[in-house]
């Protein structure tokens, strides 16, 4: 690697503020804030809104967004457009006559 070209790269404690979680890794995010963390040692803190410690899809606690919201946004921009669209009436075709038999 070329020297004086990448930013520094160092650990860095990551802090989920909704929850009680956080982890030590690697990062090139250089905060003002430090902690101690577990191993006695001093390492810069960075706190984030959400992980995967409180995030809806590992927790498995799914939200439903404004599903209503939507669905008003769709109508008024296309209408009723989609209303009887799958109830077409199908072209008339002339069907040959069944002939009878019993004319003879």
């Amino acid at each position: 690697m070329k020297k004086d070209i990448h930013p520094d790269y160092h650990p860095v404690v990551f802090r989920d503020v909704s929850g009680e979680f956080a982890f030590l890794t690697r990062s090139t995010a250089t905060p003002s804030k430090t902690i101690v963390w577990e191993d006695g040692n001093t390492y810069p803190l960075v706190d984030i809104e959400i992980s995967s410690a409180t995030h809806p899809f590992y927790t498995g606690q799914s939200r439903v967004v404004d599903t209503a919201g939507r669905v008003e946004k769709f109508r008024q921009r296309y209408g009723d457009r989609g209303k009887g669209g799958a109830q077409k009436a199908a072209p008339e075709t002339s069907a040959p006559e069944a002939s009878d038999s019993d004319d003879a």
